[in-house]
């Protein structure tokens, strides 16, 4: 048999991402949505705590924020939408059923271009109702149900992901989009995104012939994006184990031991057919105009990837400086970038000072012009290297007291640079390369 390594089985990565949206109400009642560190079972009524003869409203600020979200990352808006109850038994789900999406969910479709390169299609984007929060305290679990029926947005991705970078990549640019459409905070300490992954391995012949296993296992309820990565990568580890014993993985949820850094089992992972899902009898049907969906993009912001885009084409700036510009720095510094630009300063300098030399995202145009007045470096690097080693063979009690803990001997051997150059290299470039060539 041929030994079972990461080499001849290859990684098949589906996401879903859960995270709540910033509403005044929950989805189907009048409670508050504002949840955080509130007393448990304070903010609760006989909606989202399930009790007989309740009636659920559907939240319209809700489902507009989905589409919103849905039309910025490239779906399309079914016109034609409902709730359905998908049916399961789970402490955290009193009336036996979550109100959800299946068959007309709000969003089909969808892409995002990662800084990779690689497009990651969206399946579907769909809205339901959130659960109460589970406490286990040895034998017992206590229920929070503060939690129960806040609006909740689940993305479904297509099984495209071959490697961890691109789904942590990913992730991290469906909290952005939500935080640049300003519909959630997305916070996940608060638990207002959470990750969930779908693993499988395939040899390289099926990768070859496009063909995916027939079992997945779900890893639930990852709270952070780098635990995520650790997940996957814990995963595909026990699953190489199993096939290395002739075995196949079952199909089952697991979660992730943050401890251990293993994943533990939870419950054999359901298929659809297992929830029993059927229209929501008490919500009639969703529908929407040709219209609603045309206003509904005409509130669309400019979006991360289109800044970038539209960095690198006006002001002539490299695709990977205009990435930390947008998602490092975000829109202040941005804005500031353009603002200055537009007064006469050079983009391209602009674009390097504001990524190398934090200390510049404070200051004025006055000082940010000065500063990029001061002549380029007038001689190469190789040519800079040269020079400081000869300034230091020339000056060793310089070198040796820098060595000793003596800071001011940096600035001696700089002058003598200078003094050599008549004045033409910039003190951030040099100081540091002569500190590196001491050491």
């Amino acid at each position: 048999m041929e030994k079972v390594t990461r080499d001849n089985y290859k990684l098949v990565l589906g996401l879903e991402i859960h995270l709540h949206l910033r509403t005044k109400r929950k989805m189907f009642c009048r409670c508050s949505a504002d949840i955080w560190e509130k007393e448990a079972n304070s903010i609760t009524c006989p909606v989202c705590l399930g009790l007989p003869g309740a009636l659920p409203v559907p939240n319209e600020d809700a489902v507009k924020k989905t589409q919103l979200l849905g039309l910025a990352l490239g779906c399309s808006l079914n016109q034609n939408s409902k709730f359905d109850r998908k049916h399961y038994f789970y402490p955290d789900l009193p009336k036996g059923y979550q109100i959800s999406q299946y068959k007309e969910p709000l969003c089909l479709g969808g892409q995002v271009e990662l800084d990779s390169g690689f497009i990651a299609d969206i399946e579907r984007i769909h809205l339901e109702e959130d659960v109460a929060k589970s406490f286990h305290e040895g034998d017992r679990t206590l229920l929070d149900f503060n939690k129960s029926g806040m609006p909740l947005v689940e993305i479904v991705t297509k099984p495209v992901f071959s490697n961890t970078v691109d789904a942590v990549d990913f992730c991290k640019k469906i909290q952005q989009t939500v935080r640049f459409l300003d519909i959630g905070d997305v916070d996940m300490e608060k638990g207002q995104m959470r990750l969930e992954a779908n693993i499988s391995l395939r040899t390289q012949e099926m990768e070859k012939k496009g063909e995916l296993c027939n079992y997945k296992v779900e890893v639930k309820n990852i709270n952070s994006f780098r635990f995520m990565e650790k997940a996957v990568l814990a995963e595909i580890d026990r699953q190489l184990q199993v096939f290395e014993k002739g075995e196949m993985p079952i199909q089952e949820n697991r979660g992730y031991n943050e401890t251990t850094g293993k994943t533990v089992p939870q419950r054999t992972k359901e298929d659809a057919k297992d929830y029993r899902y059927f229209p929501e009898p008490d919500i009639p049907p969703m529908v929407f105009s040709n219209g609603y969906i045309n206003e509904l993009k005409k509130e669309l912001p400019e979006l991360p990837h289109m800044i970038k885009k539209r960095l690198v084409q006006n002001y002539g700036i490299k695709i990977s400086e205009s990435i930390v510009l947008v998602d490092n720095f975000g829109m202040e510094i941005v804005n500031k970038f353009e603002e200055f630009i537009k007064k006469g300063l050079d983009s391209k300098k602009m674009a390097s000072a504001l990524i190398n030399k934090k200390e510049t995202h404070l200051w004025t145009f006055d000082k940010f012009k000065d500063y990029l007045q001061v002549p380029d470096e007038l001689i190469d690097e190789n040519a800079l290297r040269d020079l400081i080693i000869k300034v230091m063979e020339n000056n060793p009690k310089a070198v040796e007291d820098y060595k000793n803990g003596k800071e001011s001997s940096i600035q001696f051997l700089f002058g003598q640079i200078m003094r050599e150059t008549g004045g033409k290299v910039k003190p951030d470039y040099a100081i540091p390369l002569i500190k590196s060539l001491i050491q």
